[in-house]
């Protein structure tokens, strides 16, 4: 099955970064609902979502559904399409991360799981407000240091392929 020429088990590269940052607000409002509300069954899908997103991109992911599709319309901004990668394993972070939340919370008690969810909240509190991907940055020292080679991102391995911005 493939939807718009990307088979279902694949992530999109480039991706949107508009797409990416509305993604992230989502995942600040689930989580702060999970944790202002003390509500840690959102834990599940919110596990869900970061989980579905690094095996298919917004393919089966609802929260990626809703940012791709409606976000678009809803907001007059252009797509800026920034690598697939790094966001890749950005959304692989968020997903590590909520699954301790939901291991945590199964194993121990809302109270250990509540503490794994702030980083989580922080971290894409600063992509959806600031653009600022924290998995993106420690994606990119990774390939620095010669852990991620090169071949698994070529556009970020050679930052001279990207356009330059006007000054």
């Amino acid at each position: 099955m493939a939807q718009q020429g990307r088979a279902v088990f694949s992530f999109p590269d480039p991706v949107n970064e508009v797409a990416a940052r509305l993604v992230a607000a989502g995942v600040v409002v689930m989580s702060g609902l999970a944790l202002g509300l003390a509500q840690p069954w959102l834990l599940v899908p919110l596990t869900y979502g970061f989980w579905a997103r690094v095996l298919t991109g917004p393919t089966l992911s609802p929260l990626g559904q809703l940012a791709t599709r409606l976000g678009p319309k809803l907001l007059p901004v252009a797509p800026r399409p920034v690598p697939g990668p790094p966001k890749r394993f950005a959304q692989a972070i968020g997903a590590a991360l909520s699954t301790a939340a939901l291991l945590a919370w199964s194993l121990s008690g809302w109270g250990v799981a509540r503490f794994v969810l702030v980083p989580l909240i922080a971290a894409a509190a600063l992509e959806a407000g600031l653009g600022l991907c924290l998995g993106c940055k420690i994606f990119s020292l990774l390939m620095r240091v010669g852990v991620i080679p090169e071949r698994v991102c070529l556009q970020c391995a050679d930052l001279g392929r990207r356009p330059q911005a006007v000054a």
